[in-house]
Order: C-alpha cells, then structure tokens, then sequence
C-alpha cells in the first residue's frame, strides 16, 4: 500500500473513532420526543359514568402503531372497541356500551413526528376506584440493543456525509488536473456506501424500535408499518437520492471531463434534497417552528460536511501531493470555504440550541443540554485550530512549509470526530422542550378525595386549587359505592389562619347524586370545605375536609 493510500485509509478510519465513543458511553433512557400532556378521562380521576370514548391528548402530533392502543376493565376484559383514531396531537379511543364500575388501565403505543415510539398507561374510574387490570398489559419497552445500535447507525450516515460532500466539492472545484483522482474517488464511493448502509440499517431498526422487540423480533407487519410511515417515505427518497448521485458522479470521480455543469447543478439539487433528509426524520420536524428547524438543521449538515471533509481531502491528499504553486492556489480559497462553513455551523448551531433547549437553566440541568455545551467545547478546539490554519495561509507560509499545517488540520479533525459522536448520542436523547411539555401536562392540580361517614361517602373534585376561582363537583354514594340520590346539597369553604369566614358555595343539581359549583378563594391555605347533604326528609350528613390552595 503506498503512502498516500495509508494517509486517506487512516483518515477515513479516524472518522469512526466517535463511534466507538458513542458506543461506550452511558446510555440515556431513550425517552420518546412527544409527551402525554392530557387524557379525557383524567389520569387517576373516578368519573361518575362511563365515558363512550377515551381521548389522550399529546404535545407533539403523533401516528398510531396498529394494535398497540388498549383500555382494560377491571376485569381485564378489553373495553375498547373498534380502531382508534388519530388527529394530529390527539387520539380517540371507542369504547364497548356497558362497561361496569371500577378502575380502568389505558395503555398505548404510538410515534412521535421525529420518529420516536411514546410509551405509557394512565387509569381512570367509574363510580369508585377498584384494583386495577394487571400492568402486564402495558406495551413494551424500548429493546436496550435496539437504542445504542440506533445512534451507530446514525454515526455511519453522518460519517458517509463528510466523506461525499466535501470531497465532491473539492474535486469538482479545487482540484489539480495532473493529480490522480483514484484516493479521492474511494473516499466518495466509501461516503455513499456508507449512508445506504446507515439508511438500511434505520429502516431495519425502525421496526423493532416502534413495536418495542428485540433486534430480530419484528413481523412482517411491523417492516411493512415502518416503510409506509413518514419516516420510511422519507429513508426510501435517501436512497433513492443516493442512487441517482452515484450514477451522475461517475464522470466526475473518473476525471475525465465528461460531466456538464447540467449534471453538476443535478448533483447539488439531489445533495441539498438527501441533505433534507436528516431533519425530516429527527428532532426538527416536532419543534414548535418545524419549518424553520429542518433548513436550519440541513444548512448545520451541509456545513459539516464541507468543513469536515475538506479537511480530509487536504490531509489525505493534496498536502502531500499537491506542489507549492498549486497549494498557493488552493489554500487561500480553501480558507474562505472553511471560515464560511465554520461561521454557518456556529449560528445554525446557535439558533437548534436555542428552540429545542428553551430556557438557559436547561443547558445544565438536563442531558440534552449537557450534551451541546460537551458539542461548544468540541467545536471551540476545533475552530482554534482552524484559526491557526488560516493565519498560516494568511501569512502564506502554509505552502512552502505544509508540516504545521497538516497537524493543524489533523487537530480539527479530531475534534469534530468526536463533536460527530456527540451528535449521534443527542439522537436518542428528548430536548428540555419536551421534557417540560410532558411535566407540564402530567401534573395535575386537581385535588380529588373522598370523605366518608357511616350512611354515606363523597367525592370531592376542585380544580384548579389555586387562588382565584375554582370548580367544585360532589358526587354522593353509598356505603357500598352506588349512586345515592341527594334532595340538598350546601357548601362552605373557611379560611381560619387569615381569619376569613366561611364563604358559600352555590351548588347546581347535575344530577341525583351529582353537584357542581364555583367559588372565588382570595387566598392561599389550607382552606376547610364543610358539605352539608340532605338524603330524604329526616336524613342529613355533615362531612369536612382540608384542601390546599396554592
């Protein structure tokens, strides 16, 4: 093997050290990117009827997974019937007529718009709580071997970028007739195996990753799902693209001057399309201004890409090979490429951190965060170095004398290998913005209890416990937990640590045993709520509880 072949095969390899770092590092729970923000019924709450349907509401837009949606009645009978139905961030589940009182387990299955399966379980109950069906029913987990082989094979597509992109460019435009184009021409056939690879590779995994099996445990059915999904839509265009570019580069790698710039502006429409790929079926397409994220996350991809691999098309190849005219020549204008490359990367990268990350706090408190300010390290070695290279060419000693420079470059190299294996590990970590969502949603301030005496028990719901108006339902049962028809209901709600006197509660008659009223509390506290419930003409309850008002 000749000494330029050993320097571009030890520059291609150095590009999967990353990967092998991606690939030791703790793995984070892969936690899906879209949050259960809201259910009708409530998580947890005890409805006095039972609802026709269940509708769980989340905070990105999602796709169902067929036959990974269920409600069990505290039988652990099905008590869904029919398909549910998806619209947009929200799902409806039909529910069997008939169902009896108890406590009720939903659990569901469903994708993220970035590709991510959302898994979870809520209960509600009808009439009173009961034991709930067994937990068993709950969808699987994420397989641990599917989670960690998902980032490697996003590495190999970020990986096969560096080595297309930047080569292309560089020997569609910087490089040297008289030099061989034989190195150069393995690099790029190695970048588009490389993402075929990583694409098929996805599309493989994305079964065993939406229907919770292990790595050879998807049907048919779960491949069939995933190619008729967005994100299988999306992969089949990618390679599709990657196709069409092999075929059009074959003149251009041979450097025989057969391709035409018709060809050559082809090849860029297809570059900037296979680009668009990436952020189609990741994190940007669910941010709050998805169009904006996805040009963004393509423009932060292609930069990479030209800054990566051009330099190691310039410490493969034309350092070593090139004389010291030539490198006067192409120096300079390689320069400019790498500080506009490096100037895009820095304000792309500034404007994804800022939308998915969302407040500053989050960029310490939460993996995500971490993991971009280990990115901001990384790039700033990296761009020191750049900063050296381009003094070097400013000064133009980098022709004569190209040792320093190749160490230079050999150092930027190195950095953004390793900012490649963060990238990778981000891949399967969900941003603060949807970690917010879902604590946003999954925390509910309604209070709910149930105060009992020898002749009766009542629930009591008030919503939304805080200073300010709030909603009161009474629901009236029996010792045995049936409805119990009321004639009167009263209510009154005191404040003795601010010396507030009891305030009335107007009740409105729902139904038989079922009241609702409204009442403005002016303060935090631990407010008392006396009820007073008449059952027939001789028989009254007085029952009292403690809620705290935020």
């Amino acid at each position: 093997m000749s000494r330029d072949r050993r320097r571009a095969v030890v520059a291609a390899v150095g590009l999967f050290v990353g990967l092998i770092l991606a690939l030791l590092a703790p793995a984070a729970p892969a936690g899906a990117h879209a949050a259960l923000v809201g259910s009708d019924p409530a998580n947890g709450t005890i409805v006095p009827d039972a609802p026709n349907k269940v509708t769980l509401t989340f905070s990105e837009s999602v796709q169902l997974l067929a036959g990974k949606i269920q409600v069990l009645a505290p039988d652990g009978s099905r008590a869904d019937q029919g398909e549910p139905q998806s619209t947009g961030t929200s799902i409806t589940i039909p529910l069997r007529s008939g169902a009896g009182r108890g406590t009720y387990l939903v659990s569901y299955r469903v994708m993220s718009a970035d590709s991510h399966p959302v898994v979870g379980s809520l209960t509600y109950s009808v009439g009173a709580a009961s034991a709930p069906p067994s937990e068993d029913a709950v969808s699987e987990a994420i397989d641990p071997v599917v989670r960690a082989l998902i980032p490697a094979g996003k590495y190999l597509g970020y990986a096969g970028l560096v080595l297309l992109v930047g080569p292309v460019l560089v020997l569609a435009l910087l490089w040297p007739h008289r030099l061989s184009r034989v190195g150069p021409a393995r690099l790029v056939w190695s970048g588009l195996g490389l993402i075929a690879a990583s694409t098929l590779i996805g599309l493989y995994l994305q079964a065993p990753y939406a229907s919770g099996t292990g790595v050879f445990g998807a049907s048919f059915e779960d491949f069939k799902e995933v190619l008729g999904s967005t994100y299988g839509a999306v992969m089949l265009v990618r390679l599709g693209v990657i196709c069409a570019a092999a075929f059009l580069l074959r003149p251009l790698l041979r450097g025989e001057g057969g391709e035409s710039k018709a060809d050559l502006a082809l090849l860029g429409v297809l570059g900037v399309a296979a680009l668009a790929t990436w952020p189609l079926t990741g994190h940007p397409t669910a941010s709050p201004v998805a169009g904006v994220s996805v040009v963004v996350d393509a423009v932060h991809l292609a930069a990479m890409s030209v800054w990566v691999g051009g330099l190691v098309m310039l410490v493969a190849f034309l350092i070593p090979r090139a004389d010291e005219r030539e490198l006067s020549a192409i120096l300079p204008i390689w320069s400019r490429w790498a500080f506009t490359a490096v100037g895009t990367l820095g304000v792309a990268g500034v404007v994804q951190a800022l939308i998915e990350v969302g407040s500053f706090s989050a960029f310490f408190t939460s993996l995500y965060g971490q993991l971009i300010l280990a990115k901001v390290i990384l790039f700033s070695g990296a761009v020191g170095a750049a900063n050296a290279s381009r003094i070097a060419v400013k000064r133009k000693v980098a022709a004569s004398s190209p040792r320093p420079l190749r160490r230079a470059v050999l150092i930027e190299i190195g950095a953004l290998v390793l900012v490649l294996g963060v990238t990778s590990a981000l891949v399967n970590v969900p941003p603060p913005r949807t970690a917010q969502a879902a604590e946003t949603g999954t925390t509910s301030t309604t209070v709910t209890q149930t105060i009992r005496n020898d002749t009766m028990s009542l629930q009591v719901d008030v919503f939304p416990a805080a200073v300010g108006n709030n909603s009161i339902h009474l629901y009236a049962y029996t010792p045995d937990n049936k409805p119990l028809p009321v004639v009167e209901w009263e209510a009154t709600a005191a404040l003795a640590s601010a010396n507030i006197e009891p305030i009335e509660v107007p009740l409105l008659r729902i139904t038989d045993f079922h009241a609702v009223g409204d009442v403005a509390l002016p303060q935090a506290g631990d407010w008392k709520m006396t009820f007073r419930v008449r059952t027939s003409d001789i028989d009254r309850s007085t029952l009292t509880m403690d809620v705290k008002i935020n």
